[in-house]
Formats: C-alpha cells, sequence, structure tokens
C-alpha cells in the first residue's frame, strides 16, 4: 500500500512542480490561438475552457489506463513507481508540447509539424507511422467496448457473438459520425454527459479497493533486482511494461488528440491544465485500475495466466461493487473511456490526411471524401481480427507498439522545435531517446519464439535488441539535436510561426 500511495504522491507533486518548470520552458503568452485567429467553423472554434480539458481526457484516457493496466500490474508493484515517474517526467510532457507547439503552430497535427521541423522525407514515414497506428487504434477501440457490452454485467444471460457484432456496428457508426460533423456538433455536445460517467466511475472503482489497499504489494527495497521479475510468465519490464502500458505512463496516440483541443482553446495560459495536468489525471486513473488489477489476481489467482483483460475487469467490478447498478454505471464508463477516443482516432486522421493534401475540410463532401476510405479500412481489420482467437491478441500488439512509435514522432518534433528555439531541450530528449530505445528493443526482440502470442519482430536475443536499440537511441538523439541547432541558423525560419501561404484568409490578416 505504502508503494501505492508514494506513486500517487508523485503523481500529483508533479503537477504543481515540474508541469510549472515545463510551462516555464515554453512560455505561454497573449497571442491568438487558432480558435480566435484562424476559425473555420468545423475544426477551428473556440469552446469553453472546462469542455476543452474534458475533451482532452476523454479523448486521451481511452482503454489503455484501464485493460492496459490491468494486464501490466502483472509486473508487480514496481508499476506503482515507473507509471507515476514515466507519466510526469515523460507522457505529461508529451502532452503539453504536442498541444502548446501545435497551437503556435495553427493547430497543426504532428506529420505537418514534422515536415516543418524534421524536414520533407522524415514527415512522410511520420505520417505512414501515425496513420497506421490511428487505423489500429480505431479498430481496437470498437473491438474492446463491444467485448464490454457483451458481458454478464450488462446483459445476463443474453451473451452471444450477434450481440457483440451488433455493438459492433453500433460504435462504428457513431464513429463515422464524429469523424464527419463538425466537432461542436457531436463531440462537444456528449462529452459532458461522458465525462460525468467517467468521473463517476474512477470513483466508484476507488471506493470499491480502499478497503483493500493493505493487500497491495510494495517494491522490495533490500532486494531492487526482484522488484523486475515479477511477470509470471517472464516479461521483461524493458520494453515490455511501456509497452503493455502505455497510455498511463506516455502515450503516442495523445500527440493525435492534442491538436484537436488546441483549436479550440482561446488562450495558451490555460495549457498547463488541458494538456499537462489532463495526462496527470490519466495516470491517477491507471493507478486506481493497477490496485484494483493487483487486488483481484491475489483474489482470483487463476486470472493472472490466461484471461483477457475484460474478463478480468468485468470480475473486478462485480466483485469490488456489491451494488449491480453501480456495476452497470463503472462498465458504461469504462465502455465510453475506449469510444471516446476511438471516435477521435479515426477524426484525426481524417484531418492529419486533410492537412497533408491541403484540401478543405468546410466542405461536407470533401469530408466525406476522407472519410469513407478510413472507415473501409478500419472495417477490414476489424473483421479480419475477429476471424481466429489469436486475430485479436496480435492486433492489440502491434496497437501498442505503434502507439509507442507516434510518441517518438511527437517527442522528435517537440526536441528540434526546444533546440531551434534555444531552450532546454533536454525535457523533450531525454524521454526521446528513452522511446526510441522501447520501440527499437520491442520490435528488435519481440517474435512467437520469444513470447508466445506475439506478433512478429526479428527475434534477435534479448541482450543484442537491448545494445542495438540503445544505440539507434544514441543515433537519432544526435540527428535531432543537429537538425535543431540547423534551424536556428536558417534565414526567416521561426518555430512559432506557421506557413500560411496555402491560407489565403489569414494571409490576408
Amino acid at each position: 500500500m505504502i508503494t501505492f500511495l508514494i506513486g500517487v504522491a508523485i503523481l500529483v507533486g508533479g503537477y504543481f512542480t515540474y508541469g510549472k518548470f515545463i510551462e516555464k520552458i515554453f512560455g505561454p503568452d497573449d497571442r491568438k490561438t487558432p480558435a480566435l485567429s484562424n476559425p473555420d467553423g468545423v475544426d477551428r472554434m473556440v469552446l469553453p475552457h472546462w469542455k476543452n480539458t474534458l475533451i482532452q481526457l476523454l479523448n486521451i484516457a481511452g482503454i489503455g489506463p484501464v485493460i492496459g493496466v490491468i494486464l501490466g500490474i502483472k509486473f508487480g508493484a514496481i508499476v506503482f513507481i515507473l507509471l507515476p515517474i514515466g507519466n510526469v517526467l515523460g507522457g505529461a510532457v508529451h502532452d503539453y508540447f504536442s498541444g502548446m507547439v501545435s497551437i503556435r503552430n495553427n493547430g497543426a497535427n504532428v506529420p505537418a509539424l514534422a515536415q516543418k521541423f524534421l524536414g520533407k522525407g522524415p514527415a512522410k514515414l511520420v505520417m505512414l507511422l501515425i496513420a497506421v497506428a490511428l487505423i489500429f487504434v480505431g479498430a481496437v477501440f470498437t473491438n474492446t467496448p463491444a467485448a464490454l457490452v457483451n458481458t454478464p454485467i450488462l446483459v445476463g444471460n443474453n451473451v452471444s457473438p450477434q450481440l457483440f457484432w451488433i455493438a459492433v456496428v453500433l460504435i462504428f457508426v457513431y464513429y463515422f459520425l464524429s469523424t464527419f460533423f463538425p466537432i461542436d456538433k457531436i463531440i462537444g455536445r456528449i462529452y459532458p454527459v461522458f465525462g460525468g460517467l467517467l468521473i463517476i466511475a474512477s470513483v466508484a472503482i476507488f471506493i470499491g479497493i480502499v478497503p483493500n489497499l493493505a493487500c497491495l504489494d510494495n517494491i522490495s527495497i533490500t532486494n531492487l533486482a526482484s522488484n523486475f521479475t515479477q511477470h509470471p510468465t517472464g516479461q521483461p519490464v524493458f520494453p515490455m511494461l511501456f509497452v503493455t502500458i502505455a497510455c498511463g505512463i506516455i502515450s503516442g496516440f495523445h500527440s493525435t488528440q492534442s491538436p484537436i483541443v488546441a483549436r479550440t482553446e482561446k488562450t495558451e495560459k490555460t495549457g498547463r491544465q488541458t494538456f499537462y495536468g489532463m495526462m496527470i489525471l490519466e495516470g491517477l486513473i491507471g493507478m486506481i485500475w493497477a490496485a484494483g488489477g493487483m487486488f483481484i489476481y491475489k483474489q482470483m489467482p487463476e486470472l493472472i495466466s490466461g484471461a483477457s483483460g475484460v474478463k478480468v475487469l468485468s470480475q473486478l467490478v462485480s466483485t469490488v461493487i456489491p451494488f449491480q447498478a453501480v456495476s452497470v454505471v463503472v462498465v458504461i464508463g469504462v465502455i465510453i473511456l475506449a469510444i471516446t477516443s476511438g471516435d477521435t482516432s479515426l477524426r484525426s486522421l481524417r484531418l492529419i490526411i486533410a492537412e497533408l493534401l491541403d484540401f478543405d475540410q468546410k466542405s461536407a463532401k470533401n469530408r466525406l471524401l476522407l472519410t469513407i476510405p478510413i472507415f473501409g479500412i478500419c472495417a477490414i481489420l476489424i473483421f479480419w481480427s475477429n476471424m481466429s482467437p489469436e486475430g485479436f491478441n496480435i492486433l492489440w500488439n502491434y496497437f501498442s507498439w505503434s502507439n509507442q512509435v507516434m510518441a517518438v514522432c511527437s517527442l522528435c518534433v517537440t526536441v528540434v522545435y526546444l533546440r531551434s528555439k534555444k531552450k532546454n531541450y533536454l525535457v523533450a530528449l531525454l524521454p526521446c531517446m528513452f522511446m526510441i530505445f522501447i520501440v527499437s528493443a520491442y520490435i528488435l526482440w519481440v517474435s512467437p519464439t520469444n513470447l508466445k502470442g506475439a506478433p512478429v519482430g526479428f527475434g534477435l536475443p534479448y541482450n543484442t535488441a537491448l545494445a542495438l536499440a540503445t544505440m539507434c537511441s544514441i543515433a537519432i538523439g544526435f540527428l535531432l539535436c543537429t537538425r535543431g541547432k540547423a534551424l536556428t541558423k536558417m534565414k526567416n525560419f521561426d518555430a512559432d510561426l506557421w506557413d500560411f501561404s496555402k491560407d489565403p484568409e489569414q494571409k490576408k490578416k
């Protein structure tokens, strides 16, 4: 229990200390935000600050800080320390700069920012990686909430494959509507209701586990090495923990969501609350579910070996919450977590493609031309992943890895941005190099041979994979610093000024 409480203290204290430090480095001021300087009535418009923070939280707090941490707590009590430290020093920093650099650049998404700060060649790779990752997000966040709908807590004895597919279709239709229509028509109106359910669900599960906090494990001080060898199947903490618990520690998906809210913020000065603060809050949600996961594994050890995250979640809720009505609300809240990330993932992909193609999105016809092929590809992936028992597991693994690759892309942009402005770029460089190490080590090591049920990677020996990943991290870190330094010497380059040559209305201003 002590380790858990220390972790919570790190998160709360980190917001008021390191969060302010990060804000000071960026230096928010009174300049006009995209919602004021370049409104379009579809994606760029002023929304109330309270609504922006709520939208940001629901956008980023997907199924990861619930299902991810329930699976991740198998690594042991070390999660209660690594999650908050990674969140404060990495994830919240990542989310803050993803939003603030976008605000300074007309609400641009990561691929467009990559073209400005990294160059056209790297930007094409970034675009490809993020497009693939967002399709994975849309597919995973359709499958998972549909599976949660099809559980005894919600439907009793009516669990069936047919119900699962009905839920898939309904969720997919909602995703289409939220991707196609202006942000204030769907997302801006229903998110306050969703936010209320999310808060109720999180509070309920916390109240349910409070009497059981004493059973939570603590890290070992006398034998530190033992803290890293707790996983029942022997999975290594590096890189597996940081891929399994993506959303609670650091998640690249958030970098695709922050620009959505960056386009609706009225002032830069609320950025720490909106971007840094909501990631801290997601970390707290993750800590609650991690504690719940550890409790239920102690009560039902048989779940730790082969049960799916959805099944463990269902058992946890029904065990710690004695009231059926409250259990239903909690499960609905978790479903909402997934849906409110899945909808904006596909919306983000539409915006990214439109931005890079200079394809105006005020026209409903133009939005439709991008929305239909995106959803066609996603539908094929959903269908394939449900054709075999291993299909979804493979999809989840690739989704988890590609999610962290997105984090690398966004952090690379942040490093170059800060270096080009001659500011303290180490706050982004260190987490960036660490995540390069994680994603490199994962794809170099992982394979069905090295890890049962894992997707296809290079399958190298573990130590070899770590060594190559370290070299890759150092090399890319060096290149980023070199690029940032070069931009400081480039004439007419302004890190905070977007190229409005393609925007006649803004050019006139």
